[in-house]
């Protein structure tokens, strides 16, 4: 593994819950309940200023001065985002009689400039695919200068509003349309970033494994001076992963309450070994499959140039695609039946309507449920998969990981249902991940240009036959063939090797190869990938003791269902490894105790 010898800096998030609660200027403790009501009274009315704010700044000139990037006096807007809000006097309104400090109003106007930035970027784009589309055919003019080119997916989503709309007005469009014209103003989640404040509002102190949070709360639902705004001192532990990491610097949480109460969402920067790119000899190609999340082969350059065993390794995600299928199959089917119920609600009488809206609020509640059953599995799958993908790496001593750039990658010709299901996949949360996983380790991710990779020869570049169908591929000329997700994991290593001096970087965003260059890959009998380790699979018991049956009663049978969860082969967890739970406590201190004697009744 090649190293540079320089450290590099990595962030990373995690989330903790408080077990003890103090009040900072009186120096007594106050019940978990107290705070979390406090901390909702915080976050209405954070929520409440920041929607008012963006709908009153939902308007074409505010995304006409965010795409300039400069203010009235012709200066460059600051990245902060309640730096830029104060020069262009963009400031919140409360309701009257209601006073709020002014680093509760940074956190405000810092998320909602946040918000409005994400959306500049589309209300250009919908300007522009606007100006070239024709009503009469619902189709786009051909672009004329590269500024105009847009990603497939992201245009074809944009022409099904513009033919939508048209179609409402009769077949034409009033000139350029905006994204104010489109949508209406966004929802944003009640939430509190506290890292657009100082220390004046929150303030951060972790000393071995405890983390201590002081932050100012209001102490009642309107407060009404600054009294009313008191310190308190929250107390969580810090997660036994993290313990005896090399971090340098721990940053303000984000507060979010839950079903289950407070949470604290935290960030970190810890310093992990630089891997130099350029000196890399050794990559793997990591291929997304619509079979499973992906598949990975090994790539190694020598001096008779490249060699590659075509023995890939396909990532086992025992049976939670299915799952996520199932779990999409009846998001969409609540969804169908909501919106057939809002029309039927729409021309029902009154007490007709009030059933309807009734059971409308129970399938948006299902829906919301399955929802967030399915963003808990998809990073359970990242995560894994970036696990499994870092661990093959490593024992085959690469230096780079190539993964397909997923602005190129589109899913179509398998069908509208296989179509739809590929494009669910969680490949971007997985490529995070994967790159988290692996700066850990010292090696480096970049993305490489899909077109091709599977449709190609690794040897002489000239098109793959398909003999037993989608999931193989054969080169008449190499000789070479096998699974066709690994024989292009094998072109995607190809190309980071090839491009590994051509490298660029982005502010944000991971390191990408642009060019697609081509060299032969030599078939060597010489085992050079990895063999991927077994899970282990905790044992079920599948007998019981012997027991006498009853006379006259049917014994029933008792046959223990499998685990469907990834994290089968993790050891459990000892008592105390939740960190933040209300129920489990992280240390035996006697803080606890006084934790649990101060729960609110």
């Amino acid at each position: 593994m090649a190293d540079t010898g320089l450290p590099a800096l990595r962030q990373f998030s995690f989330t903790t819950r408080p077990y003890l609660a103090v009040d900072d200027g009186i120096g007594e403790p106050i019940g978990l309940d107290d705070v979390d009501t406090r901390v909702g009274w915080l976050l209405d009315l954070i929520s409440g200023a920041e929607a008012q704010m963006l709908s009153r700044l939902w308007q074409p000139a505010t995304f006409d001065v965010l795409a300039a990037g400069v203010d009235r006096q012709g200066r460059k807007l600051p990245i902060q985002g309640h730096v830029a809000a104060a020069r262009l006097g963009w400031t919140p309104h409360y309701p009257d009689g209601v006073y709020v400090p002014s680093r509760v109003t940074r956190v405000v106007t810092a998320q909602a400039v946040a918000t409005l930035r994400t959306l500049a970027y589309r209300d250009t784009a919908i300007a522009s695919l606007s100006a070239r589309f024709g009503p009469a055919t619902s189709r786009l003019a051909a672009p004329t200068t590269a500024a105009e080119y847009l990603p497939a997916g992201f245009v074809r989503g944009v022409v099904r509003q513009l033919t939508a709309r048209a179609r409402r007005e009769g077949g034409a469009l009033a000139g350029r349309l905006r994204i104010t014209d489109m949508q209406a103003p966004p929802k944003t989640s009640a939430m509190a970033r506290l890292s657009a404040a100082d220390r004046q509002l929150a303030h951060l102190t972790v000393t071995d494994a405890v983390m201590t949070l002081t932050v100012k709360l209001p102490t009642t639902v309107a407060p009404t001076g600054r009294a009313q705004w008191r310190r308190v001192r929250l107390t969580a532990a810090i997660p036994p992963h993290l313990h005896g990491r090399p971090i340098s610097e721990w940053h303000l949480p984000t507060l979010h309450l839950d079903h289950r109460g407070l949470l604290l969402r935290c960030a970190a920067t810890e310093t992990v070994p630089a891997a130099d790119v350029t000196s890399g000899t050794c990559a793997v190609g990591v291929d997304w499959s619509p079979a499973t999340l992906g598949a990975a082969a090994i790539t190694t350059e020598t001096p008779d140039g490249l060699v590659s065993d075509y023995q890939g390794w396909t990532y086992d995600d025992r049976g939670l695609g299915i799952k996520l299928a199932r779990l999409q199959t009846e998001g969409q089917m609540l969804h169908r039946k909501a919106a057939r119920l809002t029309r039927l609600a729409a021309t029902a009488p009154p007490e007709v309507r009030t059933r309807l809206e009734e059971k409308i609020a129970v399938l948006d509640e299902h829906r919301e449920a399955v929802g967030v059953k399915r963003g808990k599995i998809n990073r359970e799958l990242a995560f894994h998969f970036a696990r499994q993908v870092t661990d093959y790496a490593t024992a085959a001593g690469a230096q780079v990981i190539a993964v397909e750039d997923l602005t190129t990658l589109e899913a179509r010709g398998h069908g509208r249902v296989n179509n739809n299901r590929a494009a669910q996949s969680a490949r971007r949360k997985a490529v995070a991940a994967l790159a988290h996983t692996a700066a850990g380790v010292g090696v480096t991710v970049v993305s490489v240009s899909a077109r091709g990779s599977s449709a190609l020869c690794p040897g002489c570049d000239a098109p793959l036959a398909r003999p037993g169908g989608y999931h193989t591929a054969w080169c008449s000329g190499c000789g070479v063939g096998g699974n066709r997700d690994h024989i292009a994991g094998v072109n995607l290593a190809k190309r980071a090797l090839l491009g590994k001096h051509k490298v660029t970087r982005r502010r944000g965003q991971m390191p990408a190869i642009g060019v697609a260059e081509h060299a032969p890959v030599r078939r060597s009998r010489d085992k050079t990938s990895p063999t991927p380790r077994r899970s282990r699979h905790r044992r079920v018991r599948r007998s019981l003791p012997t027991v006498t049956p009853r006379a006259g009663v049917t014994p029933n049978r008792y046959v223990p269902a499998l685990r469907a969860s990834v994290w089968d082969t993790v050891e459990p967890a000892p008592p105390h490894g939740d960190a933040g739970s209300r129920d489990t406590r992280p240390s035996p201190t006697p803080a606890t105790q006084v934790a649990d004697s101060m729960r609110s009744t």
